[in-house]
């Protein structure tokens, strides 16, 4: 049986320069899709899932996420004594409890990996879950859920990925797939950034994972790349010599909220599935579209 996966690790360290001027004094990671920040919409996919003890990799200027998952005294006095019950049950409900969240910091941009092992002392020796807050990964079940049913029946290393038009595959990340079963599959290759006629397959690596502590180790054996960034992927590379990975392409829509046409799509979809503004906003778009 594998070991239970009860961490998550969400580095949010980034500078977020593509949402200038909406960035220079604000998190990325705050910017609200509809009503909720980024980085809550990944919170209740990995709360959904199992996770118990949320790890956040921080810079500079971060300060406001660490105060977005702590409790607001005044503004819950205030809801209280104005009656608003129905907003104040959905803050309470939606705070971590009591020791769930741990903060630390990444003190140079050095890259994803490097985010990642930031978190080593805290993650300690046990498998844990890897979410990128840009991707909002719009799926019911969430697609940390739909990996966490994988993973209890087969452990290992996992990665969620998605299909992508051959012609985009040197943006990306990119696996070999082999033996599948139903949307599950063995990774047999990993190579970032190919070139069309080189890629494995137009399967790409999308922002979540299930990774070994052992992804540690491998990390902190590995020189800078290119811009002098520590990436993800070049670990997992040389991990897969000594463990399996596997591969979900999950049921679900992605939307890089790191990209302004991903981030105005994704409020458009999430708004339009919202009973309470869904219908209005369907008229609206009408309006505007003519």
């Amino acid at each position: 049986m594998p070991r239970p996966i009860k961490k998550a690790v969400f580095p949010v360290a980034g500078l977020g320069t593509r949402f200038l001027p909406a960035t220079k004094a604000m998190p990325k990671e705050m910017l609200t899709v509809v009503d909720r920040p980024v980085i809550q919409l990944a919170v209740d996919e990995a709360r959904d899932a199992g996770i118990e003890h949320f790890v956040f990799v921080t810079g500079r200027n971060k300060g406001v996420i660490e105060d977005h998952f702590d409790k607001q005294y005044e503004l819950e006095d205030t809801l209280r004594n104005r009656g608003k019950s129905q907003a104040l049950e959905e803050l309470e409900k939606e705070l971590p409890g009591a020791g769930q969240t741990s903060f630390t910091r990444q003190q140079e941009p050095k890259g994803l990996g490097h985010a990642v092992w930031c978190a080593r002392d805290i993650v300690g020796n046990e498998p844990f879950a890897l979410l990128l807050p840009d991707m909002v990964m719009h799926a019911k079940p969430g697609c940390l859920r739909q990996m966490m049913d994988i993973y209890n029946r087969r452990g290992g290393n996992g990665i969620a990925v998605e299909e992508v038009p051959w012609e985009q595959v040197h943006r990306y990340g990119v696996v070999g797939a082999k033996d599948w079963k139903d949307n599950a599959f063995t990774i047999d290759g990993m190579v970032e950034k190919p070139p069309r006629d080189k890629a494995p397959s137009n399967l790409i690596i999308s922002g979540r994972y299930i990774l070994q502590p052992e992804i540690f180790g491998e990390i902190e054996k590995q020189k800078p790349g290119a811009g002098g960034e520590i990436q993800i992927t070049d670990a997992m590379i040389r991990l897969m010599a000594a463990q399996d990975f596997w591969g979900l392409k999950y049921k679900g829509t992605t939307y890089d909220c790191g990209d302004k046409v991903g981030f105005l799509s994704a409020n458009v979809a999430l708004a339009l599935e919202r009973p309470d503004i869904g219908p209005d906003f369907r008229a609206a778009l009408k309006k505007i579209l003519g």
